[in-house]
C-alpha cells in the first residue's frame, strides 16, 4: 500500500525530494499505477525521461534479452552494444565522436572537462572561463551546479568552481560583452526546461554560433531534455539550422535505464586522450542496448511526426486555455516541451491534477510544464486537458 511504502522509505531515505504519498509500482504506455491500484495519465514522463512512455515492448525486450548476455563489463574493453549506439547517435548527427556516462550532469560535467582542455591546448593556459544563461539547469554536481544561472540551487554549496560568467537568455549583446580571451566555451539549453520552457530565438542561436566561429570558442549544446525528439527533431539543434561543437544527452537516451552521453566533432573530442576522462558504469551493454532499442524504436513508429502533430494540437488546447482564464499569461515551447506561465504560483494545480489522476509539472514556480510521451495520442491529451479544465474552473472562481 502506498502508505506503508511511505512510512518505511521515511525511515530509511535522506529527505531531498518532495514527494508526496503515492509509490508508483506499475507503468504502460502514457498510464501510471500506484501502490494501491489507483491509474494516472503521465504528462510528465519520468521528467522527459520516458520518451516512449512505459514498459514500450522494444525496449523491455533489448533489455530482458541483454541481460541474459552481458550486464556489465569494464571499458577495459570493447562492448558492442556501445559501439552500436555510438555508430547510431553519430550517423543520425553532426558529431563525431561520444563519450557515454550515467546521467545527464556527468554528460555536461565531460563538457566542462573537454572545453577546458581544449581551452589550454587550443589557446593557452589562461583559457579555461564557460559562459552560460541565466535560468538554465545544467545538473547536480558542483561542476554543472556551477554552471547552472540559478541562485536557488547555489545555496549552501559554495565555495563553486572558478571561472563561469551567467548572462540573460536571448540576449545576444550581454553576451558577446562577456566574451574575453578567457572564454574557451559557450554552454546553452536550447530550450530551457527546468528555468521556465523559455525557447531560444533562431536569430540569437545563429549569431552565438557566428561569434563562437570567429573567436574559435566552443559552442555546448545541452540537449538532455530537449534531445531525442522533445522538440520535434531527434536533437533541437536541427530545427534551428545550428551545429554546435559538443552536444549532450540523457533522459530519454535510455527510455528510462539511466544513461548519458557526450557528443563532439573530432576537432574537439581529439583532446581527450587515455586516462582523461572514464566511467565505470558509462556505456555498458545494458544500457546502451536499452538505449539503441529507443531510438530505432522512434525511427520504426515515426515518433517525430507524432511529436509535431501532437505538440502543434496540445499547444492549440493550452493557448485556447490562455484565452479562458485570466491567470494564465503565456503558452510557449516546442513539440511536446510545453509550458503554461501563470500570475501565481503552481504547486497547487499540479496536486489537484494529480488528486484527478493526471501527472503534470511545475518548474519555475510559476510555470506549469507538460512533458508527455513523445507517443501520446488525442485522446490522451483531451483527457488531460479535460481534467485541468475541471481544476482551472476551480481556481477561477
Amino acid at each position: 500500500m502506498n502508505e506503508d511504502i511511505k512510512t518505511k522509505g521515511q525511515a530509511y531515505l535522506m529527505n531531498t525530494f518532495n514527494r508526496g504519498a503515492i509509490c508508483m509500482v506499475e507503468g504502460q504506455g502514457s498510464y501510471l499505477k500506484d501502490a494501491d491500484g489507483k491509474q494516472y495519465l503521465d504528462f510528465l514522463a519520468g521528467i522527459a525521461v520516458n520518451a516512449l512512455g512505459h514498459n514500450h515492448p522494444k525496449v523491455t525486450a533489448a533489455i530482458a534479452e541483454q541481460a541474459a548476455k552481458l550486464v556489465h563489463c569494464s571499458n577495459f574493453y570493447w562492448i558492442e552494444p556501445q559501439v552500436q549506439l555510438a555508430e547510431k547517435l553519430i550517423t543520425n548527427s553532426v558529431l563525431d565522436k561520444v563519450f557515454f556516462g550515467n546521467s545527464g550532469a556527468e554528460a555536461n560535467e565531460g563538457a566542462i572537462k573537454l572545453a577546458r582542455k581544449y581551452g589550454r591546448e587550443v589557446h593557452g593556459e589562461g583559457c579555461y572561463e564557460i559562459i552560460t544563461a541565466d535560468n538554465s539547469f545544467h545538473g547536480r554536481t558542483l561542476a554543472t551546479l556551477t554552471a547552472t544561472g540559478q541562485k536557488q540551487f547555489h545555496k549552501d554549496y559554495d565555495p563553486f568552481l572558478e571561472g563561469f560568467h551567467y548572462v540573460p537568455f536571448n540576449d545576444f549583446e550581454a553576451l558577446a560583452a562577456k566574451v574575453t580571451e578567457k572564454t574557451c566555451a559557450i554552454l546553452l539549453e536550447p530550450i530551457q526546461g527546468e528555468g521556465g520552457v523559455y525557447v531560444g530565438d533562431q536569430a540569437y542561436l545563429q549569431q552565438v554560433r557566428a561569434l563562437c566561429d570567429e573567436k574559435d570558442i566552443l559552442l555546448i549544446f545541452d540537449e538532455v531534455q530537449t534531445g531525442m525528439g522533445r522538440t520535434g527533431k531527434l536533437f533541437a539543434y536541427e530545427g534551428y539550422g545550428v551545429e554546435p561543437d559538443v552536444m549532450t544527452l540523457a533522459k530519454a537516451l535510455g527510455n528510462g535505464v539511466p544513461i548519458g552521453a557526450l557528443l563532439a566533432k573530432d576537432a574537439v573530442a581529439s583532446h581527450f586522450k587515455p586516462g582523461d576522462h572514464g566511467s565505470t558504469f558509462g556505456g555498458n551493454p545494458l544500457v546502451c542496448a536499452a538505449a539503441f532499442a529507443t531510438i530505432q524504436a522512434i525511427e520504426d513508429e515515426n515518433i517525430l511526426t507524432n511529436v509535431n502533430e501532437m505538440g502543434n494540437y496540445f499547444e492549440g488546447k493550452l493557448v485556447a486555455f490562455k484565452e479562458k482564464y485570466d491567470f494564465i499569461l503565456d503558452v510557449r515551447g516546442k513539440g511536446l516541451l510545453l509550458g503554461m506561465e501563470l500570475a501565481m504560483k503552481g504547486a497547487d494545480i499540479v496536486a489537484k491534477c494529480l488528486e484527478k489522476g493526471v501527472i503534470i509539472n511545475c518548474t519555475h514556480d510559476t510555470v506549469l510544464r507538460f512533458l508527455p510521451p513523445l507517443n501520446v495520442t488525442s485522446a490522451e491529451i483531451d483527457k488531460a486537458v479535460a481534467v485541468m479544465d475541471e481544476v482551472f474552473q476551480t481556481i477561477e472562481a
